[in-house]
């Protein structure tokens, strides 16, 4: 008999199903029926907007099934956006250090998450967590590049059975009051395994291993936990910024 969980090729049918929300995000559907029963009793004109931002807020949190590429020589998105910005930066100090991602430069690929983007992040590559480091900041637009510098962010890094090591970077925007972390140090994750989340529109950059080469360009779009954005050895595309 085959496995639920490991279907046999050819035998089993995929159905679309709504996403589910995510637990985080039960409180603010909550509040916002709340604000749309108390403006249905005080002021109608407000229920059908107060009811949209009922099913807005519904939407942002929702956490679809994503089905993750096998492969031990695969990066995946850590998250769903736009890729704005690839290019060489160096590490952050709070992935920095031997133990961390090295004192140099790597290509950092940064994705743009908007308020109407999946906000549940997910690991890049299997492993163990190593670091888990949360800075308090400013809130400037996280589509700018000083915002990964500036802004409320957090660090996390992930080191695969191989040694190899992938840092990313969660990073609080404009509109952004709250990282919301599902992980800890000594962890040990699967490829694609939620992490953590951002309210509400963010950014989430990904630092790639020397030999890693990026398979995404500026423009595309990702998916958390399916997209390759990077390929240990691959083919160098276009886009990236020197």
């Amino acid at each position: 008999m085959a496995s639920l969980d490991k279907p046999e090729i050819g035998t089993t049918t995929v159905k679309w199903r709504f996403p589910a929300m995510h637990p985080e995000g039960r409180k603010y559907v909550l509040i916002a029926l709340a604000l749309t029963l108390l403006s249905w009793f005080l002021w109608d004109v407000l229920t059908w907007p107060m009811l949209g931002l009922t099913v807005w807020v519904a939407a942002f949190f929702r956490d679809p099934v994503r089905v993750t590429p096998a492969g031990d020589d695969l990066v995946v998105a850590p998250a769903d956006g736009l890729i704005t910005m690839i290019q060489r930066v160096p590490v952050p100090p709070e992935l920095a250090g031997e133990d961390g991602l090295g004192n140099g430069e790597l290509e950092r690929v940064s994705i743009f998450m908007s308020v109407f983007d999946v906000h549940v992040n997910r690991t890049a590559i299997p492993g163990t967590i190593k670091r888990v480091v949360y800075i308090s900041g400013k809130f400037l637009n996280a589509d700018l590049d000083k915002a990964s510098e500036e802004n409320e962010r957090q660090h996390i890094l992930v080191e695969g059975s191989d040694g190899r090591r992938v840092g990313f970077t969660q990073i609080a925007g404009l509109v952004a009051r709250r990282i919301v972390t599902f992980v800890k140090p000594g962890d040990i994750v699967a490829t694609g395994q939620r992490v953590g989340l951002i309210r509400f529109g963010s950014r989430v950059d990904v630092y790639l291993p020397p030999d890693v080469t990026c398979q995404v360009t500026l423009g595309q779009r990702s998916v958390a936990g399916e997209t390759v954005i990077g390929r240990v050895g691959g083919r160098t595309v276009t886009g990236i910024e020197q």
